[in-house]
């Protein structure tokens, strides 16, 4: 059966999306995209040293022709300064997609909605496929979605942090009102997290850290993407109905009961 991710009109066959930042060396971030299967990977284009031409950075360790790359304005602590870095991601790579981050707080790292709205309202206005990131609040995805914005990205929990998915029913309600796809991203730790909010039904996940710091990041991307595509399946699949009391999984019609 054909179940593919579409986003802006591009079909991708992966539904997990990795980053490029944590990773200890380029063969790590080599080992983590091949075993993660992804197909979109984002880059902090801001953290690259783009003063230097003849200095390699990120961007020439992956294979373009093979991937969406999806430049992200990380750095950002205003809308302004996110516009500024989109731009300027679209000059160096090419790409009209833009991950929208807007993050005025180092300590906590959790995105301005002010912020993130109005950047995402300049940058659709001149042309850009906005994917942003926000907290898992059900309204701004609505109005975000509404403007233009190709995809929502809510987080699991604080950027980096490990703790798993602290907003599942914020993100249950945006995915039952979007009618873009709905991409977690930030906090998810292990693979059996990704698959939970797959269960739900977002349409994808974006991971960097889980996989970036794990001892083996290549075994962990794969864990991922496996993880993934178990949650996939059993979203679609359809799960049975929780129920307060238990009943009984064989046949209890035409059982001879024990005489007491």
């Amino acid at each position: 059966m054909s179940d593919q991710l579409v986003i802006a009109g591009k079909s991708f066959t992966s539904r997990l999306m990795t980053g490029t930042g944590k990773h200890r060396s380029a063969a790590d971030l080599a080992a983590s995209i091949a075993g993660s299967g992804t197909e979109i990977i984002t880059v902090a284009i801001g953290r690259l040293n783009l003063d230097d031409p003849n200095e390699k950075t990120l961007l020439d360790e992956i294979d373009w022709d093979r991937y969406q790359i999806l430049p992200n304005t990380a750095g950002s602590k205003t809308a302004e300064q996110a516009v500024w870095t989109a731009k300027l991601a679209r000059e160096v790579t090419g790409s009209d997609w833009i991950k929208l981050e807007v993050i005025p707080d180092p300590k906590y790292l959790l995105p301005d909605p002010i912020g993130t709205f109005d950047a995402a309202k300049t940058l659709i206005a001149e042309g850009f496929k906005v994917l942003p990131y926000i907290h898992a609040d059900p309204v701004l995805a609505k109005r975000l979605e509404d403007a233009g914005c190709v995809t929502v990205m809510p987080l699991g929990s604080p950027i980096g942090s490990g703790r798993g998915v602290q907003t599942a029913e914020e993100i249950q309600i945006i995915i039952e009102q979007s009618s873009v796809p709905v991409v977690v991203d930030a906090g998810l730790a292990v693979p059996s997290e990704a698959a939970y909010v797959m269960e739900l039904g977002a349409d994808a996940v974006l991971v960097n850290t889980a996989i970036a710091r794990a001892t083996h990041p290549g075994l962990m991307g794969e864990a991922f993407k496996l993880g993934v595509e178990a949650g996939r399946m059993a979203y679609l699949a359809g799960r049975i109905p929780a129920r307060q009391t238990a009943v009984a999984s064989s046949p209890t019609e035409g059982v001879p009961m024990t005489a007491s």
